[in-house]
């Protein structure tokens, strides 16, 4: 995938015609076309991918988010205030994620930081941001022990860290989903299960098999693989001997994709089935016997839903190299939360940033409520998403195409 490249914003926040005020940059060039007159300058950050085998899914989210970021000047819509993205590329790596938080944090100017786009990246980044009173919204880490913690399992939820919100749902929620779906829609009874070892996909792949099974489906067999592996044959030959319907894979699409094909290639017709980790445009470049398989992802597809007619249309006119993939909606829709934040927090203060404005804007947040590009968005009181919908895809004609669309019920 090819990489647009961004400004560097961080080095104009060091030009010596800035002078920092109210942990924000006061901008005296009134020629930035938003109407002249001092404006304080307002970092949001974002982390994600934007190199290796996801970075088709990072470079969507960085293109949305700096969208949304343009789309705020352009409407000037926190008067005073000029928003500036910064880019961090954590290369799907926790250790480099880590490195990351700190630059965020080191820099006053940052308000708020959008991503990652991995549940194991996250794991590493939340204590720091917490200790520093930094908001992160992800529009993509769906691993429910983020939020709420380990004792979710046992109905003893506890919010694990103030100033994490994210705009995707919860594996708890995605793997009830799909497990309705596989068992109901689709009338799968038996399936084998895989998931990659990594927080997400055995997360997914847990909750998957609780729900699979409390229906009366059978998991037929359970494996672990690297997701940094491409030779399957050895799990796939495992599974020719239990006549599963259907396997299960919690993971990402660059193993999925030929898992899924060496599957097939052995002479099992039966679809592989992932979460939103899979669901991407590159799944079915990469496997030419995609045709099938199944995914499920959060929300209803942008392009099905209204409220993302705007945001379809001004990506476009962006020209952006990259498409916007599977999370560009919730990229934009978490931004835009610390957006709404950041004007909350000004129009309390009387039309100025107040001069503790990350604690300020953190206090926004459990009051942020818009119409975004994915529908509603506001936070519970764990800083999950209220919305829940969640849709089941289907590959076909080397395509994704949406199935189903649903909310579960949990118990």
């Amino acid at each position: 995938m090819r990489q647009r490249s961004l400004i560097a914003l961080t080095a104009a926040l060091a030009a010596g015609s800035l002078t920092l005020t109210a942990c924000g940059s006061r901008d005296d060039d009134s020629s930035n076309g938003s109407g002249g007159g001092d404006k304080t300058t307002v970092v949001i950050g974002i982390d994600a991918p934007l190199t290796g085998d996801l970075s088709a899914l990072g470079l969507g989210m960085r293109n949305s988010a700096e969208l949304a970021v343009k789309t705020a000047n352009k409407k000037e819509y926190v008067k005073g205030v000029e928003f500036e993205l910064e880019a961090l590329d954590d290369q799907a790596q926790p250790s480099v994620g880590q490195q990351n938080a700190q630059k965020f944090i080191s820099d006053k100017d940052v308000l708020g930081v959008v991503g990652p786009l991995n549940s194991s990246v996250s794991q590493q980044m939340q204590k720091p941001f917490n200790d520093a009173g930094l908001v992160q919204v992800s529009p993509a880490n769906t691993g429910t022990e983020l939020t709420q913690g380990d004792g979710w399992k046992t109905g003893n939820s506890v919010r694990q860290f103030k100033t994490f919100f994210r705009t995707a749902t919860t594996d708890e929620v995605q793997g009830a989903f799909a497990a309705d779906y596989l068992y109901n829609k689709a009338g799968k009874k038996k399936v084998y299960l895989i998931d990659d070892q990594k927080t997400y996909g055995a997360g997914l792949a847990a909750s998957f098999k609780t729900n699979f099974t409390k229906l009366g489906g059978k998991i037929v067999g359970t494996d672990h693989i690297n997701p940094e592996d491409r030779d399957f044959n050895a799990v796939v030959a495992k599974i020719r001997k239990t006549g599963a319907e259907a396997l299960y894979y919690g993971g990402e699409y660059p193993a999925a994709a030929p898992l899924s094909q060496q599957l097939k290639d052995s002479g099992q017709n039966i679809p592989l089935m992932g979460g939103d980790g899979i669901y991407s445009a590159e799944f079915p470049k990469l496997n030419k016997k995609a045709e099938n398989d199944l995914a499920t992802s959060v929300g209803k597809p942008v392009e099905q839903l209204p409220s993302a007619k705007e945001f379809i249309e001004n990506y476009k006119a962006e020209g952006f190299e990259d498409a916007y993939e599977a999370y560009g909606g919730l990229t934009y829709d978490a931004t835009w939360s610390i957006i709404e934040a950041v004007k909350l927090s000004v129009d309390g203060n009387d039309g100025k940033l107040p001069s503790d404005a990350r604690k300020d804007v953190l206090d926004a947040m459990s009051k942020v409520k818009f119409d975004g590009v994915t529908g509603t968005i506001s936070f519970d009181e764990f800083g999950d998403t209220t919305n829940t919908l969640m849709t089941a895809y289907k590959v076909k004609g080397s395509a994704w195409a949406p199935e189903y669309s649903a909310s579960p019920k949990l118990d």
